[in-house]
């Protein structure tokens, strides 16, 4: 339900209105809480973007209306892992788990605004435009200002929710950001295949950076991490000679691209908080983490914040939203998740980024051993698909 003016006072304020902020409204609303969701955009925009969403995310959003056919998801049902220059490699495959498929491609523009238009229909209070500029917290409530269509407003609430937001970390005291830099680019393009590509994905570690392949519809889509100048120098060559290059990294395993579209990049870094709540406020999705790509489990992670923050708040009266201690609760409930996830990440990224030989010879013996073991294969697909448990 769209609102224009804003209410003088709600229970719960959501900050961020994408999937993840999405996610948490619908089932805020289902259990009965008064919540309004304000996003600083008036439309998703043309966005780029492609995002594997794991199996257990997908029927998360689907459970809450979030999730249908129409938004022309291709299936995953395989990954295949390698390392160039070596043996090393190992596949992933959904037959291992009993399930139809490890996950789904997406694009993000397409599922923010099949969100966009689900709240908008439903009960749901959202406000498009409204950009927070301002938290302040007192004891018992927030007081927040924004800037709407019809000029600033203030609303007040016991417990705001920071799903996005990133500008307003600079305003709370009792949180900390920290961001490593990997001077790294992210390369994105679109890649036409001679066959198709029967839902397999792959992730490709190379010496000048991973490149992973994600089935989006009948294309490809590539998320290349190079250095800056590289990627700078990617998207300046002809289409022939770009394609080229990335069917040279993969070796063979996977030939015969007709076309390449889109190329874009951007940069990359790795942020995380040294809390994820703080006096009447809770942090999620990307205001909580900031992943690099090289696993897609961003936006999977965030959309277990809010699936674990929605069943906390569930449980919590009205009266006692923004108290310490279910916002304590909630915290230790995904420390462990977060925390592996963002390592695995980050570790991922260092693992690979150095040519040594000797570190490059123990990272094919490490995807030769998961080849071989069955249960390996089987914990870290897991782990893909439904986080750490």
């Amino acid at each position: 339900m769209l609102v224009s003016k804003l209410p003088q006072h709600v229970d719960i304020v959501i900050v961020g209105g994408g999937p993840v902020g999405a996610l948490l409204a619908q089932r805020l609303v289902s259990s009965g809480h008064d919540a309004l969701l304000v996003e600083a955009k008036h439309s998703v925009g043309n966005d780029p973007r492609a995002l594997a969403i794991a199996y257990a995310s997908s029927q998360t959003l689907a459970a809450n209306g979030l999730w249908d056919e129409s938004l022309g998801a291709t299936p995953i049902t395989r990954v295949h892992v390698s390392q160039a220059g070596t043996l090393g490699r190992t596949e992933l495959n959904a037959a291992e788990l009993d399930l139809p498929m490890l996950g789904s491609v997406v694009k993000y523009e397409k599922l923010a605004q099949y969100a966009f238009d689900q709240l908008s229909h439903n009960t749901v209070r959202l406000a498009l435009g409204a950009k927070v500029t301002q938290i302040q917290r007192l004891a018992r409530f927030a007081h927040l200002t924004l800037e709407t269509d019809l000029g600033e407003q203030q609303i007040s609430c016991r417990l705001v929710i920071l799903a996005d937001g990133g500008h307003l970390l600079a305003q709370l005291n009792d949180i900390q950001q920290t961001v490593k830099s990997y001077e790294q680019h992210a390369v994105l393009a679109t890649l036409t295949p001679k066959h198709p590509h029967q839902g397999i994905a792959f992730e490709r570690f190379a010496d000048d950076g991973p490149l992973a392949l994600l089935p989006t519809g009948n294309d490809y889509t590539l998320v290349w991490t190079q250095t800056p100048e590289q990627a700078a120098s990617r998207l300046t060559l002809s289409d022939a000679n770009f394609i080229a290059e990335v069917e040279q990294r993969f070796a063979g395993r996977v030939t015969g691209f007709t076309a390449v579209n889109g190329r874009a990049s951007w940069p990359l870094s790795l942020k995380t908080v040294n809390s994820v709540v703080g006096q009447r406020v809770v942090l999620i999705g990307n205001a909580a983490q900031t992943l690099h790509p090289v696993a897609g489990q961003g936006l999977n992670l965030g959309l277990r914040d809010a699936a674990t923050l929605a069943d906390v708040l569930a449980a919590t009266p009205a009266r006692e939203l923004g108290e310490a201690t279910s916002l304590a609760r909630y915290a230790k409930l995904r420390a462990r998740d977060a925390g592996l996830v963002t390592a695995v990440t980050d570790s991922l990224i260092t693992l690979f980024d150095s040519s040594a030989l000797p570190l490059k010879h123990a990272r094919s013996l490490g995807l030769l051993a998961m080849d071989q073991c069955s249960w390996l294969r089987r914990g870290f697909a897991e782990r893909m698909v439904y986080g750490a448990r």
